[in-house]
């Protein structure tokens, strides 16, 4: 077959990276101490870079800067100057104590009354304040890491209530910059002006609601530091994907562009394993060997066009035995180049000894999903994936992480610490087993053993449905077939997955989307990136 140099476009990513606010912090003294740029100049980059963007979109509005006492304040006092010498009527409100300021902030607080702009020191906030006003909340930016407190807890509720138009400099206040977690009370902007790099929090939810349209401000950080692979954290894009589209070649065949064997289905999940194959067809694979449960074959025979089937001793109620695996095995040999296995595959005792053959013995690549991670989670070690020999994915949703990371009675808690640290958990998991991991959810995560993250920045809430994940098996297991490397087919697939999913809410709206739809819009996806 055909092996897309696509592989070598990790590089892209460099330009993508998410920081967290400790990251932007150490970028922000090294820019300072080692390359000789003040502080104070950052400053006036990045509260220039805020009232541009308050012109651009509020042309007509008084303004009302509601400021901290640390650089983000800084930053908004800035912005007050320049909104002030463009003719726009603007009032100040310092939310700390005058002794209180960073040197930086206070050197602009000083310069900002010389120009006579009216500043007031407050611990409260009434609708006088912001009647008609658009506000900059400049309070605490990524800095923050203690819940809010006191009266601030009344001001954040008060702007969210009164309905004005907000815009946030760095990240809304209240939002851990890390985790997205909202810390105690935060503020929910229209705009968030950041710099630099992205923010963690912008993206990981619930802070990902607070940020509104995002705008990534270049004030002056050498790119050797925004772009440097000490970061670990990237985002997964348009310009990510286009990257890594599996090329066509003139003179090629069917064999050119990989046989997947989907290993799915069990009596009553049928349609778990259709959607995986008819999904793998969709996304490029040449050939598609659908092996199911041999009682069932029949029943699954009658449903195909494109794809083979592949009957598997069953163990007489329509889930595979044991005896399954020596007849995979023997399958795979010089003829398959991926293997997807455990939609609707149901899990048993049979099927957790299944899963541990296949990791320890499969010769190509695995993604693992739905019953075959509930079948590691039961039964098999996860020491067993340390031991496989050939790459492993595994595409969890939030619940089947859980289970792979406790026993029963811890899982609950196990499902809150995976909503709450998902990146941290991702990548612990990957570094420790050697797999690659496809975090389901909102966004989903990709980790890599090295250590690195991506975050999809693709997909809707009508994609929670059934066999929404069965579709993403099958598009990441045809990339691997297609010749795209585990991470790069993890990157595209869950991009594209999530892309076909907001063009089909486009087309038909999220209410009334199924996962047959993204199936459906997947040719739509590639023609919106080759485009």
């Amino acid at each position: 077959m055909v092996y897309a140099d696509r592989n070598k476009a990790i590089e892209v990513y460099l330009g993508m990276k998410v920081a967290t606010g400790q990251e932007m912090r150490e970028i922000d003294r090294i820019t300072i101490e080692d390359y000789g740029i003040p502080g104070l100049v950052l400053m006036e980059r990045a509260g220039l870079a805020v009232a541009l963007k308050v012109k651009e979109f509020y042309p007509d509005k008084k303004i009302v800067i509601l400021c901290g006492g640390g650089n983000n304040g800084g930053d908004g006092i800035v912005a007050a100057r320049n909104l002030h010498n463009w003719g726009f009527k603007v009032n100040v409100l310092i939310f700390a104590k005058k002794n209180a300021l960073s040197a930086d902030c206070n050197t602009q607080y000083q310069i900002a009354k010389k120009f006579g702009i009216p500043i007031e020191f407050r611990d409260s906030i009434n609708e006088r304040d912001i009647h008609g006003a658009v506000v900059i909340d400049a309070i605490f930016g990524t800095g923050l890491s203690r819940y809010v407190k006191g009266n601030l807890i009344e001001v954040f509720a008060f702007i969210n209530a009164s309905g004005v138009p907000v815009v946030a400099v760095d990240i809304p206040s209240g939002v851990s910059s890390d985790t997205g977690e909202i810390l105690g009370e935060a503020i929910m902007a229209d705009i968030t002006v950041t710099f630099g790099l992205p923010k963690v929090g912008h993206f990981l939810h619930p802070g990902a609601e607070y940020s509104g349209k995002l705008f990534v401000e270049d004030i002056g950080f050498p790119a050797e530091l925004i772009c440097s692979e000490v970061l670990k954290v990237n985002l997964i894009n348009s310009q990510t994907a286009s990257s890594l589209i599996p090329a066509r070649y003139i003179n090629s065949h069917k064999g050119d562009y990989g046989h997947v064997l989907v290993i799915a289905g069990s009596k009553g999940k049928t349609g778990a394993a259709l959607m995986t194959a008819k999904a793998c067809l969709r996304s490029g694979s040449g050939l598609v060997t659908l092996a199911v449960p041999e009682s069932l074959a029949n029943v699954f025979q009658d449903r195909v066009t494109e794809e083979m089937t592949l009957p598997l001793p069953d163990d007489g109620r329509g889930v595979i035995s044991l005896k399954a695996v020596d007849v995979i095995l023997k399958f795979i040999a010089g003829k398959i180049d991926a293997i997807a296995v455990g939609p609707g595959i149901g899990v048993s005792s049979d099927m957790e000894r299944v899963m541990t053959e296949l990791i320890q013995k499969s010769t190509v690549p695995l993604v693992i999903d739905a019953d075959g991670i509930n079948s590691i989670a039961e039964g098999v070690p996860r020491k067993i994936l340390t031991k496989a020999k050939s790459p492993v994915i595994l595409t969890p949703h939030t619940g089947e992480m859980a289970r792979l990371l406790s026993a029963s009675s811890t899982k609950g808690q196990w499902s809150m610490e995976v909503r709450k640290n998902r990146i941290d958990i991702a990548r612990a998991f990957s570094k420790e087993t050697g797999a690659y991991l496809v975090l389901k959810g909102t966004p989903t995560i990709v980790a890599n053993p090295e250590g690195s993250v991506f975050i999809n920045t693709t997909g809707n809430p009508g994609m929670a449905t059934a066999g929404s994940g069965d579709v993403l098996t099958g598009i990441i297991a045809s990339l691997l077939g297609q010749g795209l490397n585990p991470q790069n087919a993890s990157l595209f697939g869950v991009y594209m997955h999530g892309l076909a999913g907001d063009i089909a809410a486009e087309s038909i709206g999220e209410h009334s989307l199924i996962a047959s739809d993204i199936i459906g819009f997947l040719p739509d996806a590639f023609l919106k990136l080759q485009g």
